[in-house]
């Protein structure tokens, strides 16, 4: 009787173990996913804003050559 008792709350106290260890895992990985998600995006925020800001530059280059060029011949035909 004292035996199987004693196992018995033996064995609730290793399921509420294994219970609280689960949820313990679980909310650590939402956390991290959640943290690594974050990150992920802000790094990539970053970069797509570099990227565009070089994109921009070397678009307005391009058109302020064109123009300088058309104004320089138009210069010179006249």
């Amino acid at each position: 009787m004292r035996v199987d008792r004693q196992a018995g709350r033996q064995a609730g106290r290793r399921q509420a173990g294994r219970q609280a260890g689960r949820q313990a895992g679980r909310q650590a990985g939402r956390q991290a996913g959640r943290q690594a998600g974050r990150q992920a995006g802000r790094q990539a925020g970053r970069q797509a804003g570099r990227q565009a800001g070089r994109q921009a530059g070397r678009q307005a280059g391009r058109q302020a050559g064109r123009q300088a060029g058309r104004q320089a011949g138009r210069q010179a035909g006249r």
